[in-house]
């Protein structure tokens, strides 16, 4: 007979082992895509792929009141070594010298074309225009803050052009603001938890969502589920469901790097891991029912591991409930938590947790020099970023339930950090 006692244990055990056993997953996944594709290709990403063709491109920019980096973007998707690409930026209602600074852009280069729109309709929403007045096949979608590389158009293009199933290719996003503890850590994140994670997610056959900071399109195949959008928080996650829904296929290219800049304070980051959070719970809401499908067998994976998370959430906001309810009152036996510092359980889930950060740094070390010297930051990780992914699940699911279909997902200005170090 299964007690209350029987069900405080199972959660108890569901909390720690199942970040463990994710993380071995993760770490074997991302090795397996290492050996199985990175290292055969022996080419740094300093130097471009060999190419059969050169496809043309269009590279999308919506910007919103992006006067302070809408210069450098635009200077560096310039510099790529890539012969054939246009550029359009969309102006989606800016209120700061956005718009102004694009025109003058455009007098300078005359493959940016710049569009206006009349007021702020969201980032689907200038994608869409954008699209619709691309000249080309391939898209490749970009933030207006954003820095690439300069062979990074090469590395996502050469996914397109013997793989016709191929829709979506994202990018390898790499932090360019380290001032600040939050900032260094982030670091760590993006390779243990991003990029690892995105390597492991290619094992199995689908990705949660692509990058929308960098992603190269296949304009027919967004045509075919009607491109982005923008009745959602995040359309990056909701555009990668269904295009693999629809039976594309989505991969990630690490060697196509592209520097951003991330908060760096408390508060700016409880705002982007709260759109984040909510837009994975819509998008993994909207589409559930399609899941039931047999068809639909390949996103299984992904599906089931997102909602397992969300229940390992709650099962963490479960435990220190109760650790937080026997502070103050009297709790039986098998419901007090004495102490939420690690016990040898900790000290299990700890070292994994770092053995996890040090395969993947060393794994992404190939794109960046001197990138274990942020191993020692990755301590902090469990404190700074698992509380507040946990709070941000627990706020955004409700929030995503009462969610109301067809109201607009528009975009306010990010916090972006206190500083840069290139």
């Amino acid at each position: 007979m299964v007690t209350i006692t029987h069900f405080v244990d199972a959660i108890l055990a569901f909390a720690f082992y199942y970040p463990l056993f994710m993380s071995y997953l993760w770490m074997c996944g991302g090795l397996y895509y290492r050996f199985h594709w990175e290292l055969l290709e022996g080419r740094p990403h300093t130097e471009p792929p060999d190419l059969d063709v050169m496809l043309p491109v269009s590279v999308l920019i919506p910007c919103f009141n992006e006067a302070g980096h809408i210069n450098e973007t635009i200077d560096y998707i310039f510099r790529q070594q890539y012969p054939d690409f246009e550029v359009i930026a969309v102006n989606d209602g800016s209120d700061d010298d956005t718009g102004a600074l694009l025109d003058a852009l455009a007098q300078r280069y005359p493959a940016l074309r710049v569009v206006h729109l009349a007021e702020n309709r969201g980032k689907a929403t200038a994608l869409r225009v954008a699209t619709l007045l691309s000249k080309h096949e391939i898209l490749v979608t970009i933030d207006s803050d954003a820095v690439l590389e300069e062979h990074a158009l090469s590395w996502l293009l050469r996914h397109f052009i013997n793989a016709p199933r191929v829709a979506a290719v994202t990018g390898n996003p790499r932090i360019r603001n380290r001032t600040t503890l939050l900032g260094k850590i982030q670091v760590g994140e993006f390779s243990s938890i991003v990029g690892l994670i995105k390597r492991a997610q290619r094992i199995y056959g689908r990705v949660f969502t692509v990058s929308g900071v960098v992603t190269a399109f296949r304009k027919s195949a967004l045509q075919r589920i009607g491109y982005w959008s923008d009745d959602i928080v995040t359309e990056d996650i909701d555009v990668s469901w269904r295009l693999q829904l629809d039976h594309w296929d989505v991969r990630y290219e690490p060697n196509a790097l592209c520097w951003i800049l991330m908060p760096e304070t408390y508060s700016g980051l409880w705002r982007q891991r709260l759109r984040w959070a909510t837009g994975g719970a819509e998008t993994a809401l909207r589409y559930g029912h399609r899941m039931l499908s047999w068809r639909s067998r390949r996103m299984w994976p992904v599906y089931v591991e997102y909602w397992v998370s969300v229940l390992w959430s709650y099962a963490l906001v479960f435990v220190i409930a109760l650790w937080l309810l026997g502070k103050f009152m009297p709790m039986p036996e098998f419901l007090y938590i004495r102490s939420l510092v690690p016990g040898w359980t900790g000290v299990v889930l700890g070292s994994t947790c770092l053995l996890q950060f040090f395969v993947s740094l060393q794994i992404d070390s190939r794109y960046e020099k001197q990138l274990l010297r942020h191993f020692f930051w990755m301590v902090w990780y469990p404190l700074a970023y698992w509380l507040i992914n946990v709070a941000t699940t627990a706020v955004a699911v409700p929030a995503a339930i009462r969610h109301r279909a067809g109201a607009t997902g528009r975009w306010t200005s990010p916090d972006r950090g206190l500083g840069e170090e290139t």
